[in-house]
This record gives structure tokens, C-alpha cells and sequence, in this order.
């Protein structure tokens, strides 16, 4: 009942469902390891995206700063190979954040994107956990087309900008969520529950970010994520070159 709660508006948003090619080619046990792996870096990217944010738009130089500290150690770990990746004690921010006296909604976006940051660090956290439990080595590996596709259609001019950039960051947690729910059932219990156990955070960032983008704007939001939700759906759909955790369809499946 809670996962079907917590998905209802997820799967009304999105455009269409993550296609059975896709699960196919996840559930292969030989793909689990990359699988994992983007997962892992996902969850990075979608903290440095929080923070960038913040800094270009919300927070004083002291605390931008503040914000390329608290990052950096996981990021010395993705890029750099620095640590072991025990970054546990490492995802809560030490130092209070100053709002922009010139930013109006600086406290809002804040207090959402301090939180979804601790959360994804807390998430990278566990998925390197995972790994390092199976014996799966971390490497670096590049990204699929899927986040950076969507991101060449966001507008240059502000604040629309802004709006484009949430609008965006709603439908990648969305899909995030979508596809945590259609793998589950496939994966062995410890990563069944822990793909569950993801939905409630992922739903809230979504959220976060779709009520930001609206309260940014100066205009209705519905065609630009009407706009975003076309680009979104056909990059699911379509065929894809690499296999990530939010590609579209396998090129060797799509024939």
C-alpha cells in the first residue's frame, strides 16, 4: 500500500513506464555489477547537482565554500581513487548555510537541496556498501546520454534557467523512483529491499523539485514540463548505446 502510494504520482507524471527491454537487460546477473556501479555514481551526481544550486544561486561565498568541502571527499573518492570509501561520518554538513539577500527563495531551496544532498551521499554510501559486500570493484565509467540530453534543452536566460534546470532535476528523480519500483521484484531480497526502501526519499526530491520550479518561475510551468516530459519519454523509449541505470533501450535488444 505504501509503495503503490508512493509511486501514484510518480507514474501520473512521467511519460511512459521503463520499457521491459531495459528490466531484460538489467536482470542479466552479468550486468549487476555496472548496474551498481552507475547507480553509485548517480547518486554523486545528483548531490554535486544540489549543491551547484546552491551555490549559483542560493548561498554566500563563505558557505559555497562550505558547500566544495563537504562534497570533496566523495568526489576525491569517485574521480580520484583517494580513500577507502568509508565516507560515513562525512554526510552531514558542519557548517550552517547564509542565504543571498538577493536570492528570494534562497532559505526554500536551502533547506530542500541541504537535505536531498545528505540523502544521496547517504545512499552512495550504502550502494558502495553493496558493492564492496559482493566483491564488485568500483571504476569510474562514463554516463549515459540520458541526464545531459535533457539538460541541452534547458533555457540560458534567467530565471528560466533555473526553472528548466528543477523541472529537469523532477523528472530524473522521478524516473529514479520508477525504476527502483520495476527492478525490485527482479533482484535477489537484499537489493529488493533496499530498492524499496529508496522510493520514499526519491518521491520527496521529485516533489521538491517540481515545487520549486514553479515557485521560481514568473509564469505557469505546465508547458515546459509538458515540453521536458516529450524529450524525457523518448529518451526511455529510443534506442541507446550503452547500457546505464537510465538509458533507453539496448541497441542489442532493440532489434
Amino acid at each position: 500500500m505504501l509503495m503503490t502510494s508512493l509511486l501514484e504520482p510518480i507514474l501520473t507524471f512521467l511519460p511512459n513506464s521503463t520499457p521491459q527491454a531495459w528490466l531484460d537487460e538489467a536482470v542479466k546477473p552479468d550486468n549487476l555489477p555496472l548496474l551498481l556501479t552507475d547507480h553509485l555514481m548517480c547518486e554523486l551526481k545528483a548531490a554535486q547537482t544540489a549543491m551547484l544550486l546552491l551555490r549559483r544561486y542560493a548561498v554566500d561565498k563563505e558557505s559555497s565554500q562550505a558547500l566544495l568541502e563537504w562534497l570533496k571527499p566523495f568526489e576525491d573518492f569517485a574521480y580520484r581513487k583517494v580513500g577507502d570509501g568509508d565516507l560515513s561520518t562525512k554526510i552531514t554538513l558542519s557548517k550552517k548555510l547564509i542565504s543571498r539577500s538577493n536570492f528570494e527563495h534562497g532559505d526554500e531551496l536551502i533547506a530542500k537541496m541541504v537535505l536531498l544532498i545528505k540523502e544521496e551521499l547517504h545512499h552512495f554510501g550504502q550502494v558502495l556498501e553493496i558493492m564492496q559486500a559482493r566483491n564488485i570493484p568500483y571504476d569510474n565509467i562514463p554516463a549515459s546520454r540520458y541526464a545531459r540530453s535533457l539538460m541541452q534543452h534547458v533555457r540560458t536566460h534567467e530565471p528560466a534557467k533555473l526553472t528548466d534546470t528543477l523541472i529537469c532535476g523532477a523528472l530524473i528523480e522521478a524516473r529514479s523512483c520508477e525504476r527502483f519500483a520495476a527492478i525490485a521484484p527482479y533482484l535477489d531480497d537484499e537489493l529488493k529491499r533496499f530498492y524499496i526502501s529508496l522510493l520514499r526519499s526519491e518521491a520527496r526530491h521529485f516533489s521538491d523539485y517540481l515545487g520549486l520550479a514553479q515557485l521560481v518561475s514568473k509564469e505557469d510551468i505546465t508547458s515546459r514540463i509538458a515540453y521536458f516530459k516529450d524529450i524525457e519519454g523518448e529518451l526511455v523509449a529510443s534506442e541507446d548505446p550503452v547500457f546505464r541505470f537510465h538509458s533507453g533501450i539496448p541497441i542489442s535488444t532493440a532489434a
